[in-house]
């Protein structure tokens, strides 16, 4: 399961060289699957995010297929190269479709460590339509010029596919997958989360707003793009202050996904 995509690999500045160990980020992306399931983003047993972990042997952690989000714990999290091959033993599989999205994109961009995608209502709502996601409201606006779209070539499994979606991705931080779903990347777990949530959150006004009217306002280009600089500008990492607050609450209400 080779080819020209796999080419890259993890470089000494790739986010997970700059200090959580793997069994921090198994609790950051096992929080990471229970936040997604309590958010309403998960989709049965489908779906899936993963995490590059430290290290040069290019091993990343996905989800045991089969499990629902809310049964992801830091321990069952299956640990596989950039192959897809189990690298320790597993009672479950992984999900085929993941392996060829996750593997594509931790292959070409060693500036992220998270990968996360959806099959929301809303996020495959906006994927069908010709305009994908628009900028009505301020969630939207930081997608705004860092947003892209893969056009749908059936269930990802085809690893040629990989090259196209590659291409498609860019230097992007967010990707709509026509027909199919969202996706986010994050130099963190939580900095590829909160973009989801709040990629998920515009996509769901904007399907709220079109069932109300089809007369749209949407701000001149030159205010979403300022816009969009703003949210760039923001204070901190991306999506850590939310981050905190969110293991807060999981620790006070089940904690059980640190086992």
């Amino acid at each position: 399961m080779t080819s020209s995509v796999l080419s890259s690999s993890p470089t000494s500045s790739s986010p997970t060289a700059q200090g959580l160990t793997e069994a921090e980020l198994r609790c950051q992306l096992a929080a990471c699957y229970r936040l997604i399931a309590r958010f309403g983003m998960d989709d049965l047993v489908y779906t899936h995010i993963s995490v590059r972990l430290p290290g040069p042997e290019d091993h990343f952690l996905i989800n045991p297929f089969g499990l629902l989000f809310e049964e992801v714990t830091a321990s069952n999290l299956v640990k596989i190269d950039i192959n897809g091959t189990l690298v320790e033993p597993s009672n479950w599989p992984i999900n085929p479709a993941g392996f060829v999205i996750h593997s594509a994109i931790h292959s070409a961009r060693p500036d992220i460590c998270c990968v996360l995608h959806t099959h929301t209502p809303a996020g495959m709502a906006v994927a069908a339509l010709p305009e994908g996601l628009l900028p009505i409201s301020q969630f939207a606006m930081q997608f705004y010029g860092h947003l892209a779209y893969h056009d749908y070539e059936g269930i990802a499994l085809d690893l040629a596919e990989r090259e196209r979606l590659i291409a498609d991705l860019g230097s992007h931080h967010s990707l709509i997958l026509r027909n199919h779903g969202l996706l986010t990347v994050g130099r963190t777990i939580p900095e590829a989360f909160v973009r989801m949530y709040y990629l998920e959150q515009s996509c769901r006004i904007q399907i709220a707003a079109q069932s109300a009217s089809a007369n749209l306002v949407i701000p001149p280009a030159s205010v979403c793009e300022h816009t969009a600089r703003q949210f760039e500008r923001g204070g901190g990492p991306i999506g850590q202050r939310e981050w905190q607050a969110l293991i807060r609450k999981l620790d006070r209400e089940d904690p059980s996904y640190r086992e």
